[in-house]
């Protein structure tokens, strides 16, 4: 019977699940809305019943998970922002107890960065730092080809650096957080705080309840207060990239989903505000890549990889 690690990414919109063999192939992939699960409970009996039909429970192996403020070494989500189940949730401990399976919990981002090192566009790097943007922005961070947990095991929370002084008010009470900018739901913001000239004529005005999708799309198509949006975007995030490489030193930083799927020119813009702002003695050293498994579900990849990267 093959063996199957159950990968779980539970983010702030959608929690997204499904079966990986040890190669990297994904068996299985679904996704649920995050918030219609009251409880982490309801969230783990649907699995758990969902899995049972499906006659899956037996070949799992492991489960990974990834979750927003995930602490790899208590096992717990730790007052996580942008989820509405709140305060300190022990999420492994609830799992192995339902399924009786070894059970990881990490960081989202940390997740994807595994997914990269194992499977994706990280496997011939040492040192390197996984950017995910969704529904807010965390990094997972590999120095000398180990990841790093920090000493609390929630390294990586670089969406809630504070990049401008008493900014936008982030969901973790602060202001000025990084995420409020470089996210989907930062992008999302900035359609009504951004003042342009352009923006009356725009057809993301005609939107309801624009998505940073339909920014990039219009963009895409021509849209020119969109694509002041995504200049103003990548700007900012190639800027505090710059910095974060006089941290950690990296060969290179691979931008995680939905924002980075939208291609290749948004890399190419982060990466010549990155180039800009750089110090000199790291300019033209550090690539700016897009992940490479955008189409197999590299969350899903991610989570399950933590399982099989700790058997060996």
């Amino acid at each position: 019977m093959t063996q199957l690690a159950l990968g779980i990414d539970i983010g702030g919109t959608n929690t997204a699940f499904g079966l990986v063999d040890c190669k990297g192939t994904i068996i299985f992939e679904e996704s649920q809305p995050t918030k219609s699960f009251a409880t982490p409970i309801d969230l783990i009996t649907f699995l758990y019943n969902h899995l049972e039909i499906k006659k899956n429970l037996d070949t799992i192996v492991g489960i990974g998970i990834g979750a927003p403020n995930g602490n790899h070494f208590t096992g717990t989500i730790e007052y996580a922002p942008n989820l509405d189940w709140k305060g300190i949730i022990p999420l492994k401990e609830l799992f192995e107890k339902q399924f009786n399976k070894p059970t990881q919990l990490t960081n989202d981002a940390n997740a994807a960065a595994v997914g990269e090192k194992m499977f994706g566009a990280a496997k011939t790097f040492k040192n390197f730092v996984t950017i995910t943007l969704g529904t807010g922005l965390g990094s997972g961070i590999y120095i000398d080809n180990q990841l790093v947990y920090g000493a609390h095991g929630i390294a990586g929370e670089y969406g809630h650096i504070r990049i401008i002084p008493n900014g936008r008010q982030c969901k973790c009470g602060r202001f000025g957080c990084l995420e409020t900018y470089v996210s989907a739901t930062g992008v999302v913001r900035s359609i009504k705080e951004l003042k342009s000239t352009d923006s009356h004529t725009s057809e993301i005005q005609t939107i309801e309840n624009p998505s940073a999708k339909d920014v990039f799309r219009l963009a895409k198509n021509g849209d020119a207060f969109c694509q002041e949006i995504i200049d103003y975007t990548a700007e900012i995030l190639g800027s505090s990239l710059a910095d974060f490489a006089a941290f950690s030193d990296p060969e290179a930083f691979i931008l995680f989903g939905g924002i980075a799927q939208s291609g290749a020119l948004f890399a190419h813009k982060v990466k010549e505000a990155m180039e800009k702002n750089i110090l000199n003695i790291y300019k033209d050293k550090i690539t700016i890549a897009t992940s490479t498994l955008h189409d197999q579900n590299a969350a899903i990849l991610g989570n399950a990889a933590t399982i099989f990267s700790n058997q060996n």
